[in-house]
């Protein structure tokens, strides 16, 4: 059976706004980021780095939570880890990746600091954000240079920026034609590497219509979920890529069909006219792995 952490909703929230992180976990996001990266001043840095502390360290919070910190190449990047890494947080968002030598690194320091604490070892993990070409060419590296990663995500702007244009809003025919390619890729090496594959924020919170045809976009590209910045935009991700009641009842009819063509050792499986092969029963057991992490299916068995 397929075991997997629902990613669907990435929220970010900034580290230097104490009433966000207070209630971050209340808007039913999947996981939830604070942030002490861009969303901080320079000036901030400081104070945002103690308030996700003691947020870590003092509030219980419903879902997964990780620390998106500055990159260890900045004057803030190992103060962050040094810092924030006594407090547990359930992994480090490293932006701005760019080889797995970081990644090393970074498992280094957090294997000290679960030895220091006493922590299970390898409980801290690790995601990191793609957001260079060099970051692109080196993602099936980067994803495979820890066994704390956890994901891969593009950062779609600054992507984006570095290709020397900018990005456009995505649906199923010619927006986000730009990142098409660096998205399908980012894809192929968290696949590749047996992790999840998180997309880019989408910035126009009053643009839902767009946003929906985005997140469709990108499910069907084979992404695990989206980045957001407002709670707004949970409720719409999670609409695209938690399974229907047609895709899961789909879904276990195939796999009735194929448990019962194994008892009878049957070699040919059909299910409504069609032939059921291995893909399809796999694409199935996904749909329904991910219907009982969102709560919605409760059959065992299948």
């Amino acid at each position: 059976m397929i075991k997997e952490r629902l990613r669907r909703s990435v929220m970010y929230a900034a580290g230097n706004n104490p009433g966000l992180l207070q209630n971050a976990g209340i808007y039913g996001a999947d996981s939830v980021i604070f942030d002490v990266e861009d969303s901080v001043a320079v000036t901030e840095k400081d104070s945002a780095r103690e308030l996700v502390y003691h947020a870590l360290k003092h509030l219980q919070f419903p879902c997964e939570i990780g620390v998106r910190i500055n990159h260890i190449s900045t004057p803030w990047g190992y103060d962050d880890l040094e810092y924030l890494l006594p407090a547990k947080p359930d992994y480090i968002r490293l932006p701005k990746g760019e080889s797995g030598d970081e990644i090393r690194d970074i498992d280094k320091m957090i294997t000290k600091v679960e030895e220091k604490c006493g922590f299970e070892p390898g409980s801290i993990k690790i995601m990191v954000s793609i957001e260079t070409p060099k970051g692109l060419r080196n993602a099936y590296e980067i994803a495979t240079a820890s066994p704390r990663m956890i994901a891969i995500a593009i950062g779609g702007e600054d992507f984006a920026a570095s290709l020397k244009t900018e990005k456009t809003k995505g649906n199923s025919i010619t927006g986000g034609r730009e990142l098409f390619v660096a998205r399908s890729m980012l894809v192929f090496a968290a696949r590749e590497a047996g992790i999840q594959a998180i997309d880019s924020v989408f910035s126009d919170l009053r643009d839902e219509e767009t946003l929906i045809n985005e997140v469709t976009m990108v499910k069907e590209l084979g992404f695990d979920g989206k980045s957001c910045v407002n709670p707004r935009q949970i409720d719409i991700i999670h609409r695209v890529f938690t399974p229907s009641s047609q895709e899961i009842d789909y879904a276990h009819r195939v796999l009735t069909v194929y448990q019962e063509a194994l008892a009878n050792k049957s070699g040919v499986i059909a299910l409504d006219g069609k032939m059921i092969d291995m893909p399809m029963v796999i694409r199935a057991e996904r749909v329904l792995a991910n219907a009982r992490a969102a709560g919605i299916y409760h059959k065992e068995g299948n």
